[in-house]
């Protein structure tokens, strides 16, 4: 496996999360692409630095978010910000290094916070009411 820093991906996640998840800390998250994946069907993972690593090395929670190119890439536009999303959905509000788990991180719920995140979006940019969706910011 081959890891480098995602500077596209990360500017992104810290967008959503300044809108729909502010808990989340955003020196202590950092986004990743992947190459050379062997697993089936995974598009993307959220990695945490776990309680018993942070106390043993005296830091505090970090979460690495990581996209595997193979199929992250082929993904749309709208379907690349759910994946964002549904990443960041995996960090609880205690930024503890813990993780919500697939019963909260649902398709429902990445598609209610995909919209919310769309209309807090044509807010900031004066398009509120708009039918036309911004791609400009991606």
């Amino acid at each position: 496996m081959k890891y480098e820093f995602a500077d596209d991906l990360q500017k992104i996640a810290e967008d959503i999360s300044i809108i729909l998840f502010p808990h989340v800390q955003l020196d202590r998250i950092k986004c990743l692409r992947s190459y050379g994946t062997s697993s089936r069907g995974t598009i993307a993972r959220c990695h945490a630095l776990g309680k018993l690593m942070q106390k043993a090395m005296g830091v505090r929670a970090f979460y690495a978010l990581e996209f595997l190119v193979e199929r992250f890439e082929k993904l749309s536009d709208e379907e690349k910000i759910k994946t964002i999303i549904h990443e960041l959905m995996h960090i609880p509000k205690t930024f503890g290094g813990g993780f919500k788990h697939h019963d909260v991180v649902t398709r429902k719920n990445v598609d209610i916070l995909y919209k919310v995140y769309l209309d807090k979006k044509r807010e900031q940019s004066g398009e509120i009411g708009s039918k036309n969706e911004s791609r400009g910011w991606w």
